[in-house]
């Protein structure tokens, strides 16, 4: 059995102002989903799945099904905004994507073994996704526990059989922010044998010289250290997830539904799953270099960064020959 890899690619990209799952970051118009899928099948993913907007399956389909022909297999999940569990609709006028959470919720008929789960717009690399893929494949990864975890678990109790075992790759915060412009982090608090105890979204976080600093509303900075452990969304999921998120969507919905705005994070519902007991979160190490695309101004850094690994012979000069 071979891991399948999901790869989140509905957004908007509208700080980006176009659609960064398709913009060309490499040689002979690579894309980052071209990177992503070319590291998968070297750190051994038997399997792709392209969350999308159905809007998109047409150029999705007459793109990647001839470019990956014969190489791996390629299928995609559809995130519709009125994807919503039994009995829930969506309040009047809701226009907004309702989150990174959602958006893996969206893949579960499409994905029946362990999964990764990386974003279209972000360059991880092949020892970050062999890294999620080891874990993955580890013994019984693809067992489903057998019941759902007392609210007073032990936080970090893998062994038991009631808690879903998972993995998340992490990185350090200096290594993820661009040189200029706010972005988001879920930050993460890790204990000394690398076992996630929680994990929150931090929004508008920008660089300050080697560390970074958050202005909250009326005019408060918060700083945080250079070397704070933060999640890039490279998730190490057994198929037991989905379950868990169905249950938390259901939850979010009835908290803040209502609310044209609110999104559901991933990272908020598997801190809810971490805190219950449902769920114990290996931190994964790998030591690889993370770029993304953010900002338009972030795609000549990408582009930088791709030439040298290619010159360094970490990539062929064309991916698919």
């Amino acid at each position: 059995m071979k891991p399948t890899l999901v790869i989140l690619a509905a957004g908007l990209g509208r700080r980006f102002r176009g659609l960064k799952q398709v913009a060309a970051v490499g040689p002979h118009g690579a894309t980052l989903m071209d990177y992503a899928v070319f590291d998968a099948i070297r750190a051994g993913f038997g399997r792709v799945v392209y969350v999308i907007r159905p809007d998109m399956a047409g150029a999705f389909r007459e793109s990647l099904a001839p470019r990956y022909a014969g190489r791996i297999d390629v299928a995609c999940a559809f995130q519709h905004d009125d994807d919503l569990p039994p009995e829930l609709i969506a309040p009047p006028g809701r226009t907004k994507p309702w989150g990174t959470g959602h958006a893996v919720r969206a893949a579960r008929h499409a994905v029946s073994d362990p999964l990764a789960v990386i974003n279209a717009d972000d360059f991880y690399g092949t020892s970050a996704l062999r890294a999620a893929a080891q874990f993955l494949c580890e013994p019984g990864m693809s067992a489903k526990p057998a019941g759902a975890a007392p609210a007073d678990a032990a936080r970090g109790d893998a062994a038991r059989a009631d808690v879903a075992r998972w993995g998340l790759v992490v990185y350090a915060l200096r290594d993820t922010l661009p040189q200029r412009g706010a972005v988001a982090r879920a930050v993460c608090e890790c204990d000394a044998d690398d076992n996630l105890l929680s994990i929150h979204e931090v929004l508008g976080i920008e660089r300050d010289h080697a560390d970074a600093r958050v202005v909250h509303p009326g005019g408060r900075i918060e700083r945080l250290a250079g070397d704070t452990t933060v999640s890039m969304n490279l998730w190490a999921f057994t198929p037991h997830v989905f379950d868990l998120l169905e249950r938390e969507f259901v939850e979010f919905l009835q908290r803040r539904g209502r609310d044209p705005a609110a999104e559901f994070y991933l990272p908020a519902a598997i801190d809810r799953d971490i805190r219950s007991g449902a769920a114990h979160v290996r931190v994964l190490r790998s030591g690889q270099v993370w770029c993304g695309l953010t900002h338009r101004n972030d795609q000549p850094h990408v582009e930088r960064l791709i030439a040298r690994l290619t010159a360094q012979g970490e990539y062929p000069e064309r991916l698919w020959e």
